[in-house]
């Protein structure tokens, strides 16, 4: 719900994560570990609370993928959050395991919303093509892909699929969801340390979009396909079963950025239409 209610005030949470031992951000039944149920478990521990007061997201992540700039909110209780406000992020610091840290609690300001008030989100995967694999200290972070690839002809590809489009193609389909979807940005550069970097801004992602479209990068940098297949791909607006959702460890969430105050609920709207194609 995106409205506060009465007696309620929403706080906003700057969090990271190291994905690996998680099953994703969102809550599960049967007990598996998520980022999320973590985080309220702790919540409710530290204020003495009987409740679970439940966190929306900016994005949800899957299982084994990181965040290096995730956005929560969680409505509280005025009287609650006045009592637990200042000693609250050194409380959480002290509850949560070592791979999540809260990084700042700060009451939102009117019309933000975690997930719907958000401008774009940013992702960067990280491969590694070195003959001798990855460094053993960023085996949980970088993929070890065993041909030398082409950064350039990657960046390129990675180029033809900017703008608003629709990812069918390239996106687990969900009943009632549209697969619209503007790419804001979309590069690929190798870093000093040699691992390729592959970034992708976009005001919203399907579900395994940006892993699907790094598969079909992958196969332009190591010559199995030319610079012009990934667009081809997203072209036929069909999923193309040479395109492989590469392994989640090698991407990691690294900003989700949110306009003005006085812009928010109008991005909510933004946000919450649907999507329809213009062609």
């Amino acid at each position: 719900m995106s409205e506060v209610q009465p007696g309620h005030v929403r706080i906003r949470l700057d969090l990271s994560y190291d994905g690996t031992d998680f099953h994703g951000w969102a809550k599960q039944a049967g007990g598996r570990r998520t980022v999320q149920g973590e985080i309220e478990d702790a919540l409710r521990t530290v204020t003495r609370s009987k409740e679970t007061y439940e966190l929306t997201v900016a994005g949800r992540t899957d299982a084994g993928v990181h965040a290096r700039g995730q956005v929560a909110h969680v409505d509280l209780p005025e009287e609650l959050w006045a009592e637990h406000r200042e000693k609250l992020l050194k409380r959480l610091a002290g509850r949560l395991s070592k791979d999540v840290r809260v990084w700042r609690l700060t009451e939102a300001p009117e019309g933000f919303n975690a997930r719907f008030a958000a401008s774009w989100r940013r992702y960067v995967y990280r491969v590694g093509d070195r003959p001798g694999g990855v460094d053993p200290l960023l085996r949980n972070h970088v993929l070890w892909h065993d041909w030398e690839l082409d950064v350039p002809a990657m960046d390129a590809a990675a180029k033809s699929l900017v703008g608003e489009h629709d990812f069918a193609a390239y996106a687990k389909k969900r009943e009632g969801a549209t697969t619209i979807r503007e790419i804001l940005d979309f590069g690929v550069r190798r870093s000093v340390g040699g691992i390729v970097e592959i970034e992708v801004r976009a005001d919203a992602f399907c579900h395994n979009q940006v892993r699907s479209m790094v598969g079909a990068l992958l196969f332009v940098g190591d010559g199995h396909r030319g610079v012009e297949w990934p667009r081809k791909v997203l072209d036929a607006g069909v999923r193309d079963s040479a395109v492989h959702v590469v392994r989640p460890h090698g991407l990691t969430l690294e900003e989700v950025a949110y306009p003005a105050a006085d812009q928010l609920l109008e991005r909510q709207r933004q946000a919450r239409r649907v999507r329809v194609r213009t062609v």
